[in-house]
């Protein structure tokens, strides 16, 4: 029932005066969240992808939004009156000497800001595609081109969209003469009305077929698979979306075709991670090359190494930077950093002579070579009074 419905505004998280921008937009995140494809038996998210989807299909139409701002679900339920069986099918008889003929298609039509004739015929455009590609680090901080495997609608090459195996079978529909519309007149306490809806046997379209296309049942659009070569530029990031505008579904009306949009998943790597264009990782020094200083091989993510001079006393934990070894950004087709952070390995399975070298090597330093080992001994002891 209408009333036990969120209110749309709040499923699609938006302000009622959100604008045609923001309503598209708040959509599409949340369909792409919802769908099924990404959350494959998840009963929860498929509610959600219905109920998003019902919302956007009545706040992006203006004359149902409307209607939907000014009476609520009412509004748009064709059981609550604005539909099927006119405004005030409830009341059943005249109001005492009224006998007015009233059309609420008109009414609407000049409250809402255009006639609800049109209704029937007027469209919507295709359904944009939401699909999920994965790649490698490597791809996405180089680019790489990947091809794309997805079913779309299209119009049927049988029939050329007509529905019908020859034009002479497509006539005029005989119900509402064309127009795609109907009216239906009801008695009610106001006095005798009149409400417009979409013809039930032409579906709005104002034509019928008589001999359908075998190959698109009538409808004049078949669902093919479809494969297309995309190419993921230089720098996107896990999480990304590219649109490849006119590749969604076909419009039944005639309008723009909507958008195939791909969604880019990031494989984890190995050794690096990612943060904008600057990638990090940890590298590992030994005792020795840490104390004394060192040269270093850094790995880079196209393969070769970088020679890094480590300098004396490195403490572990220590990052350093080489610039341009990052990732391109996407947007100002600069290069980010590569940071990397050294640890120091700690020697296992020593002998005894190493063991007696390390202590005569402790002892010979003292305490005083060690300022940040006194530094935290003498903050415990402060704490301590």
């Amino acid at each position: 029932m209408a009333e036990t419905k969120r209110d749309y505004y709040e499923v699609l998280g938006i302000e009622k005066s959100a604008s045609d921008a923001e309503i598209k937009k708040a959509y599409r995140s949340l369909a792409k969240k919802y769908h099924p494809d990404i959350n494959p038996g998840d009963k929860d998210a498929e509610l959600k992808f219905k109920e998003v989807n019902e919302a956007y299909e009545v706040l992006s139409d203006a004359d149902k939004k409307a209607r939907y701002d000014q009476y609520g679900h009412a509004g748009v339920d064709p059981n609550a009156g604005f539909g099927a069986g006119g405004f005030g099918g409830g009341f059943g008889g005249g109001f005492g000497g009224f006998d007015m003929d009233i059309d609420l298609g008109d009414i609407f039509g000049s409250f809402f800001g255009g006639s609800s004739r049109s209704q029937g015929r007027r469209g919507s455009p295709g359904r944009d595609i939401y699909q999920r590609v994965q790649i490698t680090f490597e791809e996405a901080a180089f680019g790489c081109k990947k091809e794309i495997k997805y079913a779309r609608v299209e119009k049927c090459s049988v029939c050329h969209g007509q529905g019908a195996k020859d034009a002479k079978d497509v006539k005029t529909c005989d119900k509402c003469n064309g127009t795609g519309q109907i009216k239906t007149t009801q008695r009610t306490m106001l006095g005798m009305m009149q409400s417009t809806q979409v013809c039930d046997k032409c579906r709005g379209k104002g034509k019928t077929v008589s001999n359908p296309c075998s190959e698109c049942k009538g409808t004049g659009y078949v669902r093919i698979n479809k494969k297309i070569e995309v190419n993921i530029p230089a720098g996107i990031d896990n999480g990304q979306r590219l649109s490849v505008r006119g590749q969604g579904d076909e419009s039944t009306s005639g309008m723009a075709s909507g958008d195939l949009v791909i969604e880019i998943a990031v494989k984890p790597h190995n050794l690096f991670e990612r943060d904008g264009a600057d990638i990090y990782c940890e590298i590992p020094i030994t005792f020795a090359e840490a104390t004394l200083g060192a040269k270093i091989d850094v790995p880079t993510l196209d393969g070769k190494t970088v020679e890094f001079e480590i300098p004396e006393c490195t403490q572990t934990g220590k990052t350093f930077v080489i610039r341009e070894q990052g990732i391109v950004n996407i947007n100002t087709k600069r290069k980010g950093d590569l940071h990397f952070t050294v640890t120091i390995e700690t020697p296992k399975n020593l002998n005894e002579k190493q063991k007696k070298l390390l202590r005569d090597f402790a002892e010979s330093c003292g305490e005083s070579n060690f300022k940040i080992k006194q530094s935290f001994f003498e903050k415990i002891k402060k704490n301590r009074k």
